[in-house]
């Protein structure tokens, strides 16, 4: 049965800590799928760890519906989220309308998320109203980062750390069922959470929120050149990529693999059998 935004609700109730990772893939869907997650974001964080942009901004609808459908058709269980990516919402409540529902009909999300606090919470109550669950998205938003001027901590001072403050109430006013707080120093992350009756999703906030989300690339360790100061890391598995990798190319230089034709098929190098045969 898959989890639904009511499930994710009533966690803040009983005080259970939310889980939520990212995924863009099949490979990143199957693995969240085995392992219990209860919430997935496919987000637009793709344009940089899939896609090899330098930041969101480049990321298209047409990128988004493609990375959503595959991530849904391997992770039946959690509560999939896609995030509405740069200017697909912006313009109209009705263009926002029409993409959103893209990622739901096409996509096969039961939510999407969307960047910023009051200035979008018309467009927001525009979506809840018709039936669609949204995530909010506040503090740092990588949409913006031009204008922020790169990747920095917001909330610092008291004003800034009071206008987050209201940008997520706004968001809960107009039916966002729960709201990721990104960047932000954590004292600001804990009295936007006490505020709010609905949860808060951490990334780069302290550990006072209800939940956290981290991009699944960050905490395997899959970039080894680029680690976010607030990603957990749990795992360096580009390590284990790369020497994998090595070892192939030295049995191929060194006519070491195949072996025989028998040993291929019979399964001694397991994973090239399938392909083998798939060939």
């Amino acid at each position: 049965m898959r989890v639904t935004t009511h499930h994710i609700s009533q966690m803040k109730r009983r005080s259970e800590r939310i889980v939520m990772v990212t995924a863009y893939d099949a490979l990143s869907a199957g693995a969240a799928e085995r392992t219990g997650i209860p919430m997935v974001l496919v987000g637009d964080s793709l344009g940089q760890v899939v896609l090899g942009y330098d930041s969101t901004v480049p990321v298209s609808m047409e990128d988004m519906v493609s990375h959503t459908a595959a991530v849904a058709r391997c992770a039946p269980s959690p509560l999939i989220v896609a995030d509405l990516p740069f200017l697909s919402y912006q313009a109209s409540e009705e263009l926002a309308l029409t993409n959103a529902a893209r990622l739901l009909q096409e996509g096969g999300a039961q939510a999407v998320k969307l960047e910023g606090g009051v200035s979008v919470a018309p467009t927001v109550k525009r979506l809840t109203d018709s039936g669609i669950a949204v995530m909010g998205h506040v503090g740092f938003t990588p949409q913006s980062v031009n204008q922020l001027g790169g990747y920095r901590v917001q909330g610092r001072t008291e004003n800034a750390a009071a206008q987050i403050l209201e940008d997520a109430l706004a968001l809960q006013e107009a039916g966002a069922f729960a709201i990721v707080l990104e960047l932000m120093p954590t004292e600001v992350a804990a009295t936007v959470t006490e505020r709010l009756t609905v949860p808060t999703i951490g990334i780069g906030a302290g550990p006072r929120c209800d939940g956290q989300v981290q991009v699944f690339h960050d905490l395997l360790g899959l970039l080894p050149d680029f680690r976010p100061k607030h990603a957990g890391r749990y795992g360096d598995l580009a390590e284990v990529i790369d020497a994998a990798l090595v070892s192939y190319a030295d049995d191929v230089r060194g006519n070491k693999f195949p072996t025989t034709a028998e040993s291929f098929s019979a399964g001694t190098r397991g994973s090239g059998s399938s392909s083998s045969e798939k060939d």
